[in-house]
């Protein structure tokens, strides 16, 4: 079995099939980067909580039976032949897994680049982090740029962690801080949860400018211009980039209409005993790592069915739960479910110190799990 991607779906899908079958599979996860980052922690690298070596979790220390894991660049992908390219080699498993997540484009956005302030990425997030201890105060924007985005939070939770981040530094007074999305509330299938973020940012002054969106910056000027016309002046902008599908993914035969459609029961794609699970599909969930280890839970139990049979598993039932950082040293909890009734729902726990050990030992449980580090 090959797998694409060593994210929440590979490092998940990888540990199960270990776990469950390690005498009936042999396992190859690949991935161009050399260490493994929570999607949270470039919040922790960006504030200075943590510093970079502090957020890698390098794939040296995976240690798996029957799971290899090597450092390469994919160059194509043939499903229908299962035949995968990258730097090094060639191959052509019985069982092809594609998790490889979602690429960013700070390039869609003109001026995003020259800006050099997108806060996604580990490296972009590591870039603010030296920008911030410089900024002296002024109008601050945190920008979306597409409707599909990994973690809907996120943006959030930034401008929280910048509210104290000014604060501390007397700064907040002379300072404005919007959030410029095309979503039309910050959680869409939760109103109590919007509505709790929602408040929490009135608290602060912070502004939520909904259904909005901008596209092009001016570094010279320090101006932004929005989809309808619209200008606003800003001293820092902190933008999340346009979310694509990695390119070997779009130049195959897998994508449609951008992403990988999968039947989001089993994520079997059209091809034979290729599956793909995560940020890379077209399920109708959102791009958020708990619900990609889910998806890999799934798609473990499909593939350990064919391996042992029995009862077949249940389908992906779409839950997971998310953290939200409000700041103060107080984390919130989201807990949704998008698939198992007729329409999605959530239930949010308003934040607080108590919850901000449970986030912990989320990420301390997966790093235990995936690469047995205490």
């Amino acid at each position: 079995m090959l797998i694409l991607g060593a994210g929440f779906a590979g490092l998940e899908l990888a540990t199960v099939l270990s776990d469950e079958v390690p005498d009936e599979v042999d396992v190859t996860i690949v991935d161009s980067s050399d260490a493994f980052v929570f999607g949270f922690s470039k919040l922790d690298l960006m504030f200075g909580r943590k510093d970079l070596a502090g957020v890698r979790v390098p794939y040296a220390q995976l240690d798996k039976p029957a799971v290899r894991f090597v450092q390469e660049t994919i160059l194509s992908i043939d499903p229908e032949g299962r035949r995968v390219t990258t730097t090094a080699a060639t191959y052509e498993p019985d069982i092809l897994v594609v998790a490889l997540g979602a690429d960013l484009d700070p390039a869609a956005t003109p001026g995003m680049v020259e800006e050099g302030s997108e806060f996604y990425t580990v490296a972009g997030a590591a870039r603010v982090r030296e920008l911030l201890p410089a900024f002296e105060g002024g109008d601050v924007i945190i920008g979306v740029r597409g409707n599909f985005f990994k973690c809907p939070a996120a943006p959030f939770e930034t401008a929280f962690m910048l509210h104290d981040f000014l604060v501390e530094r007397g700064l907040r007074a002379t300072s404005t801080i919007k959030i410029v999305s095309p979503m039309g509330m910050p959680i869409p299938i939760s109103p109590e949860a919007s509505a709790g973020i929602l408040e929490a940012a009135g608290e602060r002054d912070i502004e939520w400018c909904p259904q909005s969106k901008v596209t092009a910056l001016d570094p010279a000027t320090r101006i932004a211009t929005l989809e309808d016309g619209r200008t606003m002046p800003y001293a820092l902008f902190l933008g999340v980039p346009v979310h694509r599908a990695p390119r070997v993914v779009t130049d195959s035969a897998l994508a449609e209409e951008g992403w990988i459609p999968v039947d989001h029961r089993t994520f079997a794609t059209k091809f034979e005993n290729v599956y793909a699970v995560g940020d890379v599909t077209s399920a109708p969930v959102p791009r958020v790592g708990a619900i990609a280890e889910g998806e890999a839970r799934t798609l473990a139990e499909v593939l350990v069915h064919k391996i042992k049979g029995g009862e077949p598993p249940a389908p992906y039932q779409g839950t997971a739960t998310c953290y939200i950082e409000f700041g103060g040293d107080r984390v919130a909890r989201f807990d949704a479910n998008f698939l198992s009734g007729p329409t999605p729902t959530g239930s949010f726990t308003a934040a607080s110190e108590e919850i901000v050990a449970s986030k912990v030992e989320f990420g301390a449980s997966r790093r235990r799990r995936w690469f047995g580090i205490d």
